[in-house]
């Protein structure tokens, strides 16, 4: 929720941190149901915890901590949650498509991943020609 960190009230801070704690959790989770590779856990963490707290905003957001700010669902402004619903459609469409289309052109210059003979013997090894941990 750091985006939106100046948008909230401080009790509703605790609302936003049991949030982010749950959504992160069973978001790093689906790695391993639906098989991706995340090492870095990047879509549980940050997909999914930055999609609750672009969505959270809308919902915690008052102009009693940032007056230059507009007010969210629980201050009585419904379409600040739309506004931040839409956002984040369209912060997931430009990502997947700017990516897709660059990994399109990356894989046709080199591979994008290491063979599974070289991910076997460790990155350190078949990339690096040293390893860090001595058997």
């Amino acid at each position: 929720f750091s985006g939106g960190a100046g948008t909230a009230e401080g009790a509703s801070s605790i609302f936003l941190g049991l949030g982010a704690g749950i959504f992160c959790y069973f978001g790093v989770s689906l790695k391993s149901r639906f098989g991706y590779d995340d090492s870095l856990d990047v879509v549980g963490i940050h997909g999914i915890g930055g999609i609750w707290g672009a969505l959270a905003t809308g919902l915690f957001a008052t102009k009693a901590v940032n007056a230059a700010g507009a007010d969210g669902l629980f201050y009585g402004n419904p379409g600040q949650l739309w506004i931040q619903f839409v956002s984040v459609v369209a912060t997931l469409a430009f990502s997947f498509i700017v990516t897709y289309a660059l990994l399109k052109i990356v894989g046709a210059i080199t591979p994008l991943r290491v063979t599974e003979e070289e991910e076997e013997a460790g990155l350190d090894v078949s990339q690096h020609s040293e390893s860090a941990y001595q058997a």
